[in-house]
């Protein structure tokens, strides 16, 4: 028999991966061994989705929604998620410019597409969520980091990142809380980004903010939809994984700018046709109904933030600020003088604690290690018991 001499694309040398499942598929294995593994890297809440969502999904079902949608979202959802944006943000929108889509991801990939070719720019955080440079590499533009450093508490400084624009940009990528840092953009920073903005207009913003209603202290989250004379040019990407808990339902939803609605809905028509009918059901339960889980997990969050950072300032070598937002800590470990990736390893297989090398965000995130506090106090504390075994 002749053996297959397949050609693949080039292209799809360029596109990377996201760690944490790599992480977590090593961590099952050893569970699968017999070892307790406690997993502080996976990024999903370890609640459980909210009983009226689910039954919500429930009775679509029963009802017999089983057919295909629009591709951009059957009307009650989209008008649904307008209402939410402008519960949330203070700003009426039409609902005909959202497209929902399967998970937060596929806006990131249909944007990314659209402006990254070869002599293209794309700016992008760095450390920052894996899938921003794995595709803009894929679509042949170069990928032009964004620093996120410790010493500014993981956000930016706004004439810093305003310096990096070319007439080549055509896009600028901005999480704001941020994975992995759990840091936060203040308000002061981003009037100076979307002031500077108006001196480049050619420069497309997508604002990924699906962390935007998890943040601490009394900060506020500021939405770059509040800013007028950004909205022709604003992708806004939100969702429902992680505010409901719903990572495995897989939905998202972007708000275009009107001259791209077309092209982002023709893109879901080629790539998903549409969300899954009874998904979508559910998606508008969660909008329309009682937020009090949302509240009582954030709170939640909140108090294993303040645990885990104090745990982990306890340990040798590591020193960690406090996170903004989001459910991320993001240590500097560089005191254990070891790499950030020998040290997620040595976590794994010697304590067996799930956590994310830095370098799986980018360069700039060697020297640190992600911490997921998606679990339990009591996880987060008996985590952190074995990894100062180690280190102290």
């Amino acid at each position: 028999m002749t053996k297959a001499k397949l050609q693949t694309a080039q292209n799809l040398t360029r596109l990377g991966t996201e760690s944490a499942f790599e992480v977590l598929a090593r961590a099952e294995a050893l569970k699968a061994e017999g070892h307790d593994v406690i997993n502080l890297g996976i990024g999903q809440p370890d609640f459980k989705t909210p009983g009226h969502i689910v039954e919500a999904a429930v009775k679509a079902l029963h009802d017999g929604h089983h057919g295909y949608t629009p591709a951009p979202g059957i009307t009650q959802l989209r008008e649904a998620v307008a209402a939410d944006i402008e519960r949330l943000r203070g700003v009426r929108v039409d609902p005909g410019n959202i497209v929902c889509v399967p998970g937060g991801k596929v806006t990131m990939f249909f944007a990314i597409m659209m402006f990254g070719e070869a002599g293209a720019e794309i700016m992008y955080p760095n450390p920052g969520f894996p899938i921003y440079e794995s595709v803009i590499n894929y679509s042949g533009a170069k990928a032009v980091p964004i620093p996120l450093v410790e010493e500014k508490n993981f956000s930016f400084d706004a004439e810093e990142v305003l310096s990096l624009i070319t007439p080549a940009t055509r896009l600028m990528i901005i999480n704001t809380p941020a994975n992995p840092t759990g840091g936060a953009v203040p308000r002061e920073e981003m009037d100076k980004l979307a002031a500077g903005l108006e001196a480049h207009p050619h420069v497309a913003i997508l604002s990924d903010e699906i962390y935007g209603q998890m943040t601490y202290d009394g900060l506020e989250h500021v939405s770059l939809l509040e800013y007028e004379h950004l909205r022709d040019r604003l992708i806004l990407l939100d969702g429902w994984s992680k505010t409901y808990a719903m990572t495995g339902w897989r939905l998202g939803y972007a708000l275009w700018p009107e001259s791209l609605v077309d092209m982002a809905t023709r893109l879901a028509i080629n790539c998903h046709s549409c969300v899954n009918a009874a998904t979508q059901f559910a998606g508008m339960a969660a909008l329309e109904g009682p937020q009090d889980s949302v509240h009582e997990m954030v709170r939640a969050f909140d108090e294993r933030r303040k645990i885990i950072v104090d745990e982990l300032n306890a340990i040798n070598g590591f020193s960690c600020v406090t996170p903004k937002g989001a459910f991320y800590a993001f240590p500097n470990i560089s005191g254990t003088g070891q790499s950030a990736r020998e040290v997620q390893d040595k976590l794994l297989t010697e304590a067996h604690v799930a956590t994310v090398a830095g370098t799986s965000f980018g360069h700039l995130g060697e020297n640190y290690v992600r911490f997921s506090y998606a679990n339990s106090v009591e996880n987060i504390r008996a985590a952190l018991t074995r990894v100062r075994k180690i280190y102290n």
